[in-house]
């Protein structure tokens, strides 16, 4: 049916508003082949935003399986209604995969864009209190996988002490989230981090030319990625390539980023798109022409290909909605060509939410399920001659991961932001971060901010009380 001549009405929800992060309804249109999310602030006023370019793509990612698992521990109660219980509250449903841990909020950088509004001042979290972190996690979620964040961490010279920390703690996966400017310098201190245990960099990289880096990270860095990437090749650290993609900048150069990709395979493993969210610092505020979706990511890495990827060979997260990200997994052939491995995507998902605790009070321990799927995350974005070591009696499995050579991940992932928040779709956030009081809190949720740069929960963006 239609909700009114000019759209096809595809489904209820909320969101926000973004001007003051209210509460409200929230409908999903399609307008043509482009699906909105359209909503009304009493106060102020009506925003349509695309979130999906392509209605047949849609309809068919929606039907994709969801598995539900309820946060074997929840912290928080549900008072005031998603997004603002966040701590875990019952109402979540679906347990951490990857938790952030922001161990500071000072950054060698000024890029212009900036979930976090980093900046060279701010303070950094003290080993008690990443230790406090842990005790949580441990207490609430198992052994998921850790990815120190900031700001950048390798301002941090304790760094490796952090990653011993963790490791002492019984955590078997540790990523690094940096903008590779410290590692392509100081071959000695990622050394020190490889030794202390570092399996993976998520390496900020938004292009192959310098223009791309002047524009959105305010600096001339080509040449210090490049370095930084060689570098983990040589400490045996697996390379995830993390493009923050933005239409004007530098959507022309997915294929080329893929192909650099190969080119620096096996030290890079992976290439993880990530549409640009307009929450923290930006430069402007967003316009339908500002925004690039799922499906025209995977469209231009089709595109690229020439034939040899095909949509099929893409897949939603097994645990996160649908909507949220697409994966897929390609061999690298003769001439650099891609060709799909076949393999179904997994994910850290868990068990059906009607077999969970309807109180958030299972045990903290994940099946041997969840440690597989976890494992199957990780092994994808270490090196392959660095299998992963695991207690829990998945060798086999460790193996299979290890044997992998010559393949490459392409994937992507939408942070929604006050414009594009889809209640549902947050309430089966699997990527978390542990605000500073220990609360463990949805990504976009915790990123979350309003036009003026007003935040929910990130201390750095807050202009007042988290309870706004």
């Amino acid at each position: 049916m239609t909700c009114c001549d000019r759209h096809l009405h595809l489904g209820l929800t909320e969101s926000v508003c973004p001007v003051c992060l209210a509460t409200i309804p929230a409908e999903r249109c399609a307008e043509g082949e482009t699906v909105y999310l359209k909503k009304t602030c009493p106060e102020h006023g009506t925003t349509s935003t695309p979130v999906w370019r392509g209605l047949d793509s849609y309809l068919r990612w929606g039907q994709a399986a969801r598995n539900f698992s309820q946060p074997p521990v929840c912290a928080t109660e549900v008072k005031r209604g998603c997004p603002r219980d966040c701590g875990l509250c019952p109402d979540h449903l679906q347990q951490s995969c990857c938790v952030l841990l922001e161990v500071t909020s000072r950054c060698d950088l000024a890029c212009p864009v900036c979930y976090a509004s980093a900046s060279r001042h701010g303070a950094d979290a003290s080993l008690a209190e990443i230790g406090g972190w842990l005790d949580t996690l441990a207490a609430s979620g198992g052994r998921v996988h850790l990815q120190l964040s900031g700001g950048e961490p390798t301002v941090r010279d304790d760094l490796p002490e952090i990653v011993e920390l963790i490791r002492s703690r019984g955590f078997d996966f540790v990523q690094l989230n940096s903008n590779g400017v410290r590692i392509a310098r100081e071959p000695n201190y990622l050394a020190a981090l490889a030794k202390a245990g570092l399996d993976c960099v998520f390496l900020q990289f938004d292009g192959v030319s310098d223009d791309v880096y002047q524009r959105l990270r305010g600096a001339k860095l080509l040449r210090l990625k490049t370095l930084a990437i060689r570098n983990c090749g040589e400490a045996g650290i697996g390379v995830v390539l993390t493009p923050t993609l933005v239409p004007g900048v530098n959507v022309d150069q997915i294929g080329a980023i893929v192909d650099f990709a190969i080119a620096e395979t096996p030290a890079v493993r992976a290439v993880h798109f990530q549409p640009v969210s307009y929450f923290g610092r930006c430069p402007t505020s967003p316009d339908d022409a500002s925004r690039i979706t799922l499906p025209e990511v995977m469209e231009a890495l089709i595109g690229y290909s020439g034939g040899t990827i095909r949509f099929g060979d893409f897949h939603p997260g097994a645990a996160e909605n649908p909507y949220c990200s697409f994966s897929g997994r390609f061999v690298i052939g003769e001439g650099g060509r891609l060709r799909a491995t076949g393999e179904k995507p997994q994910s850290c998902r868990g068990v059906p939410a009607k077999q969970e605790s309807a109180e958030c009070r299972g045990s903290a321990r994940p099946s041997l399920e969840v440690a597989r799927e976890r494992r199957y995350v990780a092994g994808q974005w270490t090196r392959p001659d660095r299998p992963i070591q695991d207690p829990a009696g998945l060798d086999a499995f460790d193996a299979f991961l290890a044997s992998r050579t010559g393949t490459l991940g392409l994937s992507g992932m939408a942070f929604q932001d006050a414009w594009t928040l889809d209640i549902e779709r947050l309430r089966q956030c699997h990527v978390h971060v542990v605000a500073p009081d220990r609360r463990v809190i949805p990504f976009c949720a915790y990123n979350l901010t309003d036009c003026a740069g007003g935040a929910l929960y990130r201390p750095q963006a807050s202009t007042g009380s988290e309870e706004t």
